[in-house]
Protein backbone atom coordinates (compact mmCIF):
# COMPACT_ATOMS: atom_id res chain seq x y z
CA UNK A 1 0.00 0.00 0.00
CA UNK A 2 2.30 2.53 1.13
CA UNK A 3 4.75 1.73 -2.01
CA UNK A 4 2.10 2.20 -4.41
CA UNK A 5 1.37 6.08 -2.82
CA UNK A 6 5.24 6.00 -3.05
CA UNK A 7 5.29 5.31 -6.62
CA UNK A 8 1.65 7.03 -8.17
CA UNK A 9 0.34 9.78 -5.64
CA UNK A 10 0.40 13.02 -7.53
CA UNK A 11 1.58 14.75 -4.36
CA UNK A 12 4.93 12.76 -3.28
CA UNK A 13 6.14 15.57 -0.93
CA UNK A 14 2.73 15.16 1.67
CA UNK A 15 2.97 11.44 1.66
CA UNK A 16 3.52 10.96 5.61
CA UNK A 17 6.37 8.84 6.37
CA UNK A 18 7.02 6.56 9.53
CA UNK A 19 3.49 5.48 9.57
CA UNK A 20 2.88 1.61 11.54
CA UNK A 21 0.57 0.12 9.47
CA UNK A 22 -0.14 -2.59 12.74
CA UNK A 23 -1.52 0.70 14.56
CA UNK A 24 -4.55 1.14 12.71
CA UNK A 25 -7.85 -1.34 12.67
CA UNK A 26 -8.91 -0.79 9.07
CA UNK A 27 -6.90 -0.41 5.45
CA UNK A 28 -8.53 2.53 5.15
CA UNK A 29 -7.23 4.46 8.39
CA UNK A 30 -4.18 3.50 7.48
CA UNK A 31 -4.58 5.29 3.47
CA UNK A 32 -5.39 8.23 5.58
CA UNK A 33 -2.83 8.51 7.67
CA UNK A 34 -0.21 8.20 4.60
CA UNK A 35 -2.30 11.25 3.01
CA UNK A 36 -2.58 13.31 6.40
CA UNK A 37 -0.57 15.89 4.59
CA UNK A 38 -1.79 16.33 1.69
CA UNK A 39 -5.30 16.47 3.63
CA UNK A 40 -4.17 19.24 6.26
CA UNK A 41 -3.58 21.06 3.12
CA UNK A 42 -6.99 20.92 1.44
CA UNK A 43 -5.13 18.71 -2.01
CA UNK A 44 -6.84 15.13 -1.06
CA UNK A 45 -10.63 15.22 1.26
CA UNK A 46 -10.69 11.77 0.88
CA UNK A 47 -10.22 11.32 -2.57
CA UNK A 48 -7.48 8.07 -2.08
CA UNK A 49 -9.55 4.86 -0.68
CA UNK A 50 -9.92 1.71 -1.07
CA UNK A 51 -12.92 0.17 -2.52
CA UNK A 52 -14.40 -3.77 -3.86
CA UNK A 53 -13.49 -3.97 -7.47
CA UNK A 54 -17.03 -5.72 -8.23
CA UNK A 55 -18.88 -3.28 -6.93
CA UNK A 56 -17.03 -0.37 -8.48
CA UNK A 57 -17.13 -2.27 -11.98
CA UNK A 58 -21.29 -3.58 -11.57
CA UNK A 59 -21.30 0.64 -11.06
CA UNK A 60 -19.19 1.32 -14.01
CA UNK A 61 -20.82 -1.16 -16.76
CA UNK A 62 -24.50 -1.13 -15.62
CA UNK A 63 -25.19 0.86 -13.10
CA UNK A 64 -26.21 -1.81 -10.78
CA UNK A 65 -26.29 -0.99 -7.03
CA UNK A 66 -28.59 -1.32 -4.25
CA UNK A 67 -30.63 0.64 -2.14
CA UNK A 68 -33.62 2.48 -1.82
CA UNK A 69 -32.64 4.73 -4.57
CA UNK A 70 -33.01 7.64 -2.84
CA UNK A 71 -31.10 10.82 -2.48
CA UNK A 72 -31.18 12.31 0.62
CA UNK A 73 -30.10 15.87 2.13
CA UNK A 74 -30.13 17.58 5.68
CA UNK A 75 -30.87 21.10 7.25
CA UNK A 76 -30.61 21.08 10.63
CA UNK A 77 -32.52 18.10 11.94
CA UNK A 78 -34.36 17.49 9.13
CA UNK A 79 -33.82 15.90 6.18
CA UNK A 80 -35.50 15.66 2.55
CA UNK A 81 -35.37 13.64 -0.39
CA UNK A 82 -33.29 15.63 -3.06
CA UNK A 83 -33.97 12.87 -5.73
CA UNK A 84 -35.05 9.46 -6.54
CA UNK A 85 -34.52 7.27 -8.94
CA UNK A 86 -36.55 5.67 -11.23
CA UNK A 87 -36.81 1.83 -10.81
CA UNK A 88 -35.79 1.73 -7.33
CA UNK A 89 -38.28 1.07 -4.57
CA UNK A 90 -38.15 4.51 -2.98
CA UNK A 91 -39.93 6.10 -5.82
CA UNK A 92 -42.47 3.19 -5.73
CA UNK A 93 -43.21 3.89 -2.26
CA UNK A 94 -43.66 7.26 -3.06
CA UNK A 95 -40.41 8.86 -1.70
CA UNK A 96 -39.68 11.61 -4.41
CA UNK A 97 -37.90 14.98 -4.69
CA UNK A 98 -39.44 17.47 -1.58
CA UNK A 99 -40.47 14.57 0.54
CA UNK A 100 -39.54 14.99 4.22
CA UNK A 101 -38.43 11.99 5.85
CA UNK A 102 -39.62 12.01 9.75
CA UNK A 103 -38.85 9.05 11.31
CA UNK A 104 -37.22 5.31 10.72
CA UNK A 105 -38.24 2.10 12.30
CA UNK A 106 -40.18 4.18 15.19
CA UNK A 107 -37.41 6.69 16.08
CA UNK A 108 -38.37 10.33 14.87
CA UNK A 109 -35.41 11.71 12.30
CA UNK A 110 -34.56 14.67 14.51
CA UNK A 111 -33.74 13.10 17.72
CA UNK A 112 -31.46 10.84 15.48
CA UNK A 113 -29.70 14.00 14.61
CA UNK A 114 -30.03 15.90 17.86
CA UNK A 115 -28.01 12.26 19.45
CA UNK A 116 -25.81 11.27 16.93
CA UNK A 117 -25.48 14.25 13.73
CA UNK A 118 -26.48 13.10 10.09
CA UNK A 119 -24.54 9.99 10.74
CA UNK A 120 -27.20 8.96 12.62
CA UNK A 121 -29.49 9.05 9.92
CA UNK A 122 -27.33 6.98 7.97
CA UNK A 123 -26.50 4.23 10.38
CA UNK A 124 -30.68 4.20 11.03
CA UNK A 125 -31.15 3.17 7.65
CA UNK A 126 -29.13 0.52 7.44
CA UNK A 127 -26.34 -1.11 4.97
CA UNK A 128 -26.95 -1.27 1.44
CA UNK A 129 -27.88 -4.62 0.92
CA UNK A 130 -30.80 -6.03 -0.81
CA UNK A 131 -33.50 -6.95 1.47
CA UNK A 132 -32.40 -4.76 4.47
CA UNK A 133 -36.28 -3.18 4.99
CA UNK A 134 -37.16 -0.17 6.98
CA UNK A 135 -40.67 1.59 8.35
CA UNK A 136 -40.25 4.99 7.21
CA UNK A 137 -42.75 7.66 7.80
CA UNK A 138 -42.78 10.79 5.65
CA UNK A 139 -45.05 13.54 4.26
CA UNK A 140 -45.90 13.27 0.46
CA UNK A 141 -45.38 16.10 -2.12
CA UNK A 142 -49.22 17.13 -0.94
CA UNK A 143 -47.97 17.41 2.73
CA UNK A 144 -49.53 14.03 3.45
CA UNK A 145 -48.04 12.33 6.17
CA UNK A 146 -47.44 8.54 4.81
CA UNK A 147 -46.29 5.62 6.18
CA UNK A 148 -44.42 2.34 3.97
CA UNK A 149 -42.61 -0.42 4.65
CA UNK A 150 -39.42 0.06 2.03
CA UNK A 151 -37.16 -3.05 0.90
CA UNK A 152 -33.72 -2.24 -0.40
CA UNK A 153 -32.92 -4.01 -4.04
CA UNK A 154 -30.63 -3.90 -6.97
CA UNK A 155 -31.66 -1.63 -8.98
CA UNK A 156 -29.56 0.18 -12.16
CA UNK A 157 -28.74 3.93 -11.66
CA UNK A 158 -29.79 5.88 -14.64
CA UNK A 159 -27.35 9.03 -15.31
CA UNK A 160 -29.86 10.79 -16.75
CA UNK A 161 -33.71 10.44 -15.47
CA UNK A 162 -36.62 9.45 -18.51
CA UNK A 163 -38.43 11.94 -16.32
CA UNK A 164 -36.57 15.45 -16.06
CA UNK A 165 -33.25 14.66 -17.79
CA UNK A 166 -33.05 16.39 -20.74
CA UNK A 167 -35.61 19.36 -21.62
CA UNK A 168 -35.86 22.22 -24.12
CA UNK A 169 -37.32 24.99 -21.78
CA UNK A 170 -38.56 28.08 -24.02
CA UNK A 171 -37.45 31.28 -22.44
CA UNK A 172 -39.65 34.17 -23.65
CA UNK A 173 -38.94 32.39 -27.11
CA UNK A 174 -35.67 31.59 -26.49
CA UNK A 175 -35.10 27.86 -27.05
CA UNK A 176 -32.68 26.80 -23.96
CA UNK A 177 -31.49 23.03 -23.58
CA UNK A 178 -31.29 21.76 -20.01
CA UNK A 179 -29.40 18.26 -19.38
CA UNK A 180 -29.22 16.83 -15.81
CA UNK A 181 -26.07 14.55 -15.57
CA UNK A 182 -26.88 12.63 -12.26
CA UNK A 183 -23.21 11.00 -12.72
CA UNK A 184 -20.43 10.23 -14.97
CA UNK A 185 -19.52 7.13 -13.57
CA UNK A 186 -21.74 4.71 -15.64
CA UNK A 187 -20.67 4.31 -19.30
CA UNK A 188 -24.25 3.38 -20.67
CA UNK A 189 -24.08 7.67 -19.96
CA UNK A 190 -22.25 7.90 -23.57
CA UNK A 191 -25.68 6.81 -25.02
CA UNK A 192 -27.79 9.31 -23.24
CA UNK A 193 -25.50 12.09 -23.80
CA UNK A 194 -25.66 11.14 -27.90
CA UNK A 195 -29.34 11.11 -27.10
CA UNK A 196 -29.52 14.27 -25.77
CA UNK A 197 -27.61 16.29 -28.36
CA UNK A 198 -29.01 14.98 -31.10
CA UNK A 199 -32.76 16.82 -29.73
CA UNK A 200 -30.63 19.58 -29.07
CA UNK A 201 -29.74 19.77 -32.47
CA UNK A 202 -32.89 18.94 -33.83
CA UNK A 203 -34.21 21.92 -31.41
CA UNK A 204 -31.39 24.35 -32.45
CA UNK A 205 -30.20 24.88 -29.24
CA UNK A 206 -26.73 26.43 -28.85
CA UNK A 207 -27.88 27.92 -25.09
CA UNK A 208 -27.36 25.14 -22.22
CA UNK A 209 -28.13 24.62 -18.82
CA UNK A 210 -25.94 21.80 -17.35
CA UNK A 211 -27.20 20.80 -14.25
CA UNK A 212 -24.65 18.97 -12.45
CA UNK A 213 -25.75 20.10 -9.14
CA UNK A 214 -25.43 16.51 -7.13
CA UNK A 215 -23.12 15.19 -9.73
CA UNK A 216 -19.96 13.67 -8.12
CA UNK A 217 -18.24 13.13 -11.18
CA UNK A 218 -16.63 9.49 -12.63
CA UNK A 219 -15.27 9.00 -15.85
CA UNK A 220 -12.96 11.64 -17.00
CA UNK A 221 -13.87 9.41 -20.77
CA UNK A 222 -17.17 10.81 -20.24
CA UNK A 223 -16.03 14.50 -19.24
CA UNK A 224 -13.84 14.48 -22.36
CA UNK A 225 -17.40 13.20 -24.75
CA UNK A 226 -19.33 15.67 -23.02
CA UNK A 227 -17.24 18.65 -23.56
CA UNK A 228 -17.03 17.20 -27.59
CA UNK A 229 -20.77 17.14 -27.63
CA UNK A 230 -21.08 20.75 -26.47
CA UNK A 231 -17.87 22.20 -28.90
CA UNK A 232 -18.33 21.58 -32.48
CA UNK A 233 -16.64 24.78 -32.60
CA UNK A 234 -13.90 24.14 -31.10
CA UNK A 235 -12.78 20.43 -33.05
CA UNK A 236 -9.62 20.71 -32.58
CA UNK A 237 -8.32 22.83 -29.57
CA UNK A 238 -7.43 21.95 -25.94
CA UNK A 239 -10.47 20.55 -23.71
CA UNK A 240 -8.28 19.44 -21.06
CA UNK A 241 -4.61 18.94 -19.94
CA UNK A 242 -3.82 15.71 -17.90
CA UNK A 243 -0.62 16.07 -15.84
CA UNK A 244 0.42 13.01 -13.46
CA UNK A 245 3.65 14.31 -11.04
CA UNK A 246 7.21 15.14 -12.94
CA UNK A 247 8.69 11.56 -12.52
CA UNK A 248 5.77 10.12 -14.23
CA UNK A 249 5.46 12.85 -16.82
CA UNK A 250 5.48 10.40 -19.64
CA UNK A 251 1.80 10.13 -18.88
CA UNK A 252 0.71 13.47 -19.61
CA UNK A 253 -2.00 13.77 -21.99
CA UNK A 254 -3.71 16.03 -23.74
CA UNK A 255 -7.62 16.05 -24.65
CA UNK A 256 -8.53 17.83 -27.83
CA UNK A 257 -12.22 18.86 -28.65
CA UNK A 258 -13.11 15.72 -31.25
CA UNK A 259 -16.05 15.85 -34.09
CA UNK A 260 -19.17 14.11 -32.86
CA UNK A 261 -22.24 13.68 -35.31
CA UNK A 262 -24.16 14.93 -32.30
CA UNK A 263 -22.15 17.91 -31.07
CA UNK A 264 -23.38 21.39 -30.89
CA UNK A 265 -22.03 24.70 -30.83
CA UNK A 266 -22.90 26.22 -27.58
CA UNK A 267 -22.75 30.07 -27.03
CA UNK A 268 -23.95 30.37 -23.95
CA UNK A 269 -23.35 27.89 -20.91
CA UNK A 270 -24.77 27.70 -17.26
CA UNK A 271 -23.92 25.10 -15.51
CA UNK A 272 -25.53 24.63 -11.84
CA UNK A 273 -23.61 23.47 -8.70
CA UNK A 274 -23.54 23.03 -5.05
CA UNK A 275 -21.65 21.01 -2.53
CA UNK A 276 -21.87 18.52 -4.30
CA UNK A 277 -20.49 18.50 -7.70
CA UNK A 278 -17.13 17.71 -8.29
CA UNK A 279 -14.41 16.10 -10.19
CA UNK A 280 -15.80 15.32 -14.05
CA UNK A 281 -18.54 18.12 -13.53
CA UNK A 282 -16.08 21.05 -12.61
CA UNK A 283 -13.18 19.54 -15.24
CA UNK A 284 -15.94 20.30 -17.74
CA UNK A 285 -16.98 23.78 -16.91
CA UNK A 286 -13.27 24.75 -15.99
CA UNK A 287 -12.56 23.05 -20.10
CA UNK A 288 -15.04 26.23 -20.93
CA UNK A 289 -13.29 28.99 -18.89
CA UNK A 290 -10.76 30.30 -22.05
CA UNK A 291 -13.14 29.26 -24.97
CA UNK A 292 -16.36 31.19 -23.47
CA UNK A 293 -15.52 33.72 -20.96
CA UNK A 294 -18.39 36.00 -19.89
CA UNK A 295 -20.81 33.94 -22.09
CA UNK A 296 -20.33 30.87 -18.81
CA UNK A 297 -21.88 30.98 -15.14
CA UNK A 298 -22.04 28.58 -12.19
CA UNK A 299 -25.16 28.78 -10.81
CA UNK A 300 -26.77 27.86 -7.30
CA UNK A 301 -23.76 27.63 -5.19
CA UNK A 302 -19.85 26.54 -5.08
CA UNK A 303 -18.67 23.20 -5.76
CA UNK A 304 -17.06 20.76 -4.03
CA UNK A 305 -13.52 21.62 -5.39
CA UNK A 306 -11.59 18.32 -6.90
CA UNK A 307 -9.53 19.12 -9.66
CA UNK A 308 -7.77 15.86 -9.49
CA UNK A 309 -8.28 12.20 -10.70
CA UNK A 310 -7.48 8.45 -8.94
CA UNK A 311 -6.07 5.58 -10.82
CA UNK A 312 -7.09 2.10 -9.79
CA UNK A 313 -5.01 -0.44 -8.91
CA UNK A 314 -5.85 -3.21 -8.21
CA UNK A 315 -5.30 -6.34 -5.77
CA UNK A 316 -7.73 -9.07 -7.27
CA UNK A 317 -7.27 -11.45 -4.97
CA UNK A 318 -8.83 -9.49 -2.32
CA UNK A 319 -11.27 -7.93 -4.02
CA UNK A 320 -9.46 -4.54 -3.15
CA UNK A 321 -9.07 -1.80 -5.43
CA UNK A 322 -7.09 1.47 -4.43
CA UNK A 323 -7.96 4.49 -5.91
CA UNK A 324 -4.98 6.96 -5.46
CA UNK A 325 -5.50 10.21 -6.47
CA UNK A 326 -2.49 10.78 -8.88
CA UNK A 327 -3.20 13.38 -11.44
CA UNK A 328 -4.57 17.06 -12.12
CA UNK A 329 -6.67 18.05 -14.62
CA UNK A 330 -6.20 21.76 -16.00
CA UNK A 331 -7.73 23.41 -19.34
CA UNK A 332 -6.41 24.88 -22.12
CA UNK A 333 -5.26 28.00 -20.54
CA UNK A 334 -3.41 25.66 -17.50
CA UNK A 335 -6.23 26.75 -15.11
CA UNK A 336 -6.98 24.49 -12.40
CA UNK A 337 -5.91 23.74 -8.61
CA UNK A 338 -9.34 25.13 -7.96
CA UNK A 339 -9.81 23.21 -4.77
CA UNK A 340 -11.01 26.19 -2.63
CA UNK A 341 -14.24 25.44 -5.20
CA UNK A 342 -15.26 26.84 -8.92
CA UNK A 343 -16.26 29.83 -7.59
CA UNK A 344 -13.33 31.73 -7.33
CA UNK A 345 -12.16 30.93 -11.07
CA UNK A 346 -15.73 31.45 -12.86
CA UNK A 347 -16.08 34.48 -15.24
CA UNK A 348 -19.73 35.19 -13.64
CA UNK A 349 -21.80 32.88 -10.75
CA UNK A 350 -25.16 33.80 -9.99
CA UNK A 351 -26.23 32.16 -6.38
CA UNK A 352 -29.44 30.15 -6.39
CA UNK A 353 -31.17 28.24 -3.78
CA UNK A 354 -31.74 24.44 -4.84
CA UNK A 355 -35.56 23.92 -4.50
CA UNK A 356 -37.27 21.09 -3.52
CA UNK A 357 -40.56 22.26 -3.59
CA UNK A 358 -40.08 21.59 -7.22
CA UNK A 359 -39.20 19.14 -9.84
CA UNK A 360 -35.17 19.19 -11.33
CA UNK A 361 -35.70 20.38 -14.65
CA UNK A 362 -39.04 22.99 -13.53
CA UNK A 363 -37.95 26.40 -15.20
CA UNK A 364 -39.87 27.60 -12.45
CA UNK A 365 -37.14 26.09 -9.92
CA UNK A 366 -35.12 28.85 -8.69
CA UNK A 367 -31.51 27.11 -9.44
CA UNK A 368 -33.01 26.59 -12.92
CA UNK A 369 -34.63 30.26 -12.96
CA UNK A 370 -31.10 31.72 -12.56
CA UNK A 371 -29.84 29.88 -14.80
CA UNK A 372 -32.13 31.03 -17.37
CA UNK A 373 -31.86 34.60 -15.77
CA UNK A 374 -28.37 34.29 -17.17
CA UNK A 375 -28.02 32.90 -20.48
CA UNK A 376 -30.81 35.60 -21.43
CA UNK A 377 -29.21 38.27 -19.71
CA UNK A 378 -31.13 39.19 -16.85
CA UNK A 379 -29.33 40.22 -13.22
CA UNK A 380 -28.78 37.78 -10.63
CA UNK A 381 -26.90 37.83 -7.31
CA UNK A 382 -23.28 36.54 -7.46
CA UNK A 383 -22.07 33.74 -5.11
CA UNK A 384 -21.19 35.44 -2.00
CA UNK A 385 -17.61 35.59 -1.06
CA UNK A 386 -16.22 34.38 -4.66
CA UNK A 387 -12.64 34.42 -5.08
CA UNK A 388 -11.64 34.33 -1.10
CA UNK A 389 -14.18 32.02 0.36
CA UNK A 390 -13.15 28.72 1.67
CA UNK A 391 -15.83 25.92 -0.07
CA UNK A 392 -17.92 25.77 3.07
CA UNK A 393 -18.48 29.62 2.84
CA UNK A 394 -20.59 29.07 -0.35
CA UNK A 395 -22.61 25.72 0.80
CA UNK A 396 -26.22 26.22 1.10
CA UNK A 397 -27.79 25.64 4.65
CA UNK A 398 -28.83 22.36 3.18
CA UNK A 399 -26.50 19.59 2.57
CA UNK A 400 -26.35 15.90 1.20
CA UNK A 401 -26.33 13.27 3.50
CA UNK A 402 -23.31 11.50 3.23
CA UNK A 403 -23.53 7.90 3.58
CA UNK A 404 -22.10 5.96 7.31
CA UNK A 405 -21.26 2.46 5.06
CA UNK A 406 -19.95 4.36 1.63
CA UNK A 407 -20.11 1.31 -0.59
CA UNK A 408 -19.23 2.61 -4.42
CA UNK A 409 -22.14 3.80 -5.20
CA UNK A 410 -22.15 6.00 -2.72
CA UNK A 411 -18.92 7.13 -2.93
CA UNK A 412 -19.32 8.00 -6.59
CA UNK A 413 -23.26 9.57 -5.82
CA UNK A 414 -23.52 12.01 -2.99
CA UNK A 415 -26.27 11.65 -1.03
CA UNK A 416 -27.36 8.01 -2.32
CA UNK A 417 -28.84 5.41 -0.35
Amino acid sequence: MKAQIDQYYLFPELVAQGVNPAAFTTVQDYIDALVAPARAQGRDRFFTYITSIAEENALINTGSNAGFGIRLSYQGTRVFVSEAFEGAPGLAAGLDRGTELLAINGTSVASLIAEGGPAAVSRALGPSDPGVTRSLRFTDASGVVREASVTKADYALDPVSDRYGVRILDDGGTRVGYLNLRTFIVRRGDDELRAAFRQFQAAGVTQIILDFRYNGGGLVSQAELLGSLLGRNYVGQVFSRTEFRPSLASENRVALFRAEAEAIGVTRLAVIGTEGTASASEQVANAFIPLLGSNLALVGANTSGKPVGQIALDRAACDDRLRVVAFRTVNAAGQGDYYNGLARVMPNTCRAADDLSRPLGDPQEASTRAALDFLAGRSCTPIAGEGVQAPQAAQPERALLRSFTDNAAQREVPGLF
